[in-house]
Parts: C-alpha cells; sequence; structure tokens
C-alpha cells in the first residue's frame, strides 16, 4: 500500500502519522513494503541537536518506509552532505534503512507505478530566518536539477503515472487562490510545472506546502493534514 501526506515540519505535525493506525487503513499490518510518501517540509534533519535525533528514531521504528520529497523548510546542507544512492531506478539520500528522500528530477518505480519527483519551494518569511540555519538558497532546485528531471522524463516518453512535489504549476495555484486567500508567488519552478502540465501524461499530481487539504480538479491534490491512500487508476 502507498500512502500521502503533506508537511509534518519536524516534531511539529509528526502526529498525523497516527492516522496509519486507524483500522480503515490497517486491516492487515503495515510492513517495510508499504509506503508513507511525506510532500515535503519533512524536517527530519533540521539540525543535529538530540531532539532531531530522536525524530529519526521515532521514524525509524515505523514498520512502514517513509518516502519523503524535499521541501523549502529542510536542511538541504545535511541532505546533500549524504551519500547519493540509487533505489528503484531513481536517486536518494538514505537516512535509515526505511527513510529515504526521492531526490529532485527523479522517475521511481514503486509498486509498479512511475513516480516523477520534483522538490523545492520559496519560503515567503525567508527575511526573518537565517541562512544556513533555518533557511537556505537550495530551496529552489537548481538549473542542473530541472535539465536532469526533463532528460528523465524525455527518457520516460513524458508519460508517467503520478508527479510528487512539494509547490505546484502557476496555473494549480491560481486556482488555489479562487477559494483561499493566498498570496502569489511566482518563482521558476513554478513556471518549471507550468511546462509539465502542457508536456507531461500523467494521472494525478499530489502536492504539499500550502497547508490545505484539497482535490483542486480531478487530476490534482493538494494535501497537510490528510493521510490518503493511493489508489491505482
Amino acid at each position: 500500500m502507498i500512502f500521502l501526506t503533506g508537511d509534518t515540519h519536524g516534531w511539529i505535525d509528526y502526529d498525523k502519522c497516527y492516522q496509519l493506525d486507524s483500522t480503515r487503513f490497517t486491516k492487515r499490518n503495515l510492513k517495510k513494503t508499504d509506503y508513507l510518501i511525506i510532500l515535503g517540509d519533512f524536517g527530519i534533519l533540521w539540525d543535529r541537536s538530540d531532539r532531531h535525533k530522536r525524530l529519526v528514531d521515532a521514524w525509524s521504528k515505523k514498520p512502514y518506509t517513509v518516502l519523503f520529497v524535499d521541501g523549502n523548510h529542510d536542511n538541504h546542507d545535511l541532505l546533500n552532505s549524504l551519500p547519493v544512492e540509487i533505489w528503484n531506478g531513481g536517486k536518494v539520500h538514505k537516512i535509515s534503512d526505511n527513510i529515504i528522500h526521492l531526490m529532485r528530477g527523479q522517475v521511481f518505480n514503486i509498486d509498479k507505478q512511475s513516480f516523477f519527483v520534483m522538490g523545492g519551494a520559496d519560503s515567503i518569511d525567508k527575511e526573518n530566518r537565517l541562512p544556513n540555519i533555518s533557511w537556505w538558497k537550495e530551496e529552489l532546485p537548481s538549473f542542473v536539477e530541472y535539465d536532469e528531471g526533463l532528460e528523465n522524463l524525455e527518457k520516460c516518453d513524458w508519460t508517467v503515472d503520478y508527479i510528487l512535489s512539494h509547490a505546484c504549476s502557476n496555473y494549480i495555484f491560481y486556482k488555489l487562490v479562487k477559494d483561499h486567500t493566498l498570496m502569489p508567488i511566482v518563482t521558476a519552478l513554478n513556471h518549471y510545472f507550468d511546462q509539465l502540465e502542457k508536456e507531461v501524461t500523467f494521472k494525478h499530481w499530489y502536492f504539499g506546502h500550502y497547508h490545505i487539504d484539497m482535490n483542486v480538479d480531478s487530476s490534482h491534490t493538494a494535501l497537510y493534514d490528510n493521510i490518503i491512500k493511493l489508489c491505482k487508476k
């Protein structure tokens, strides 16, 4: 089984994982071949404090595998200091045996489904944060990561089952703005996602970042508090 949820922000929203203990999800016991995908701002390696070491330990004790897309509120220095490995067809950083960072611009094959991943987003509060302590310029992808993503999509004939990200396209963002009071932030990443909207064939696109649980349309879903089970289409 594959489950998805939005931002967990380190310990702040850690308790949402207890939803997986509910009987509607776990009629059978979850195991390592079941997955929870966190769509950015996981905050698993926020710093090297004992508090965050306990967080890694808490997630490492889960019976399932935790996969995550990076967001803007992640420590990119610590993530990028980890060795790069290949897992299920794409590049990853392994935090522990069952905690895996899905790197940007990669295509992964999980349970016979293909997933294109592109993390990152722009922090609207970066002026109030400290560089390389609570904010990192690497929160937005590099041109190398953008290009690698396009190259990997080309290898797949521009077709994947799912797209996973932290932010979303301008096209989808303005659908969110229509119903929610959000300040529009347009970055190169949003434009990149607009390009993918036009060029990539996909079944569904899941993203976090906006602290909203919303089916934007038939093929785009924003997640925050909810944990949903991925149903193959």
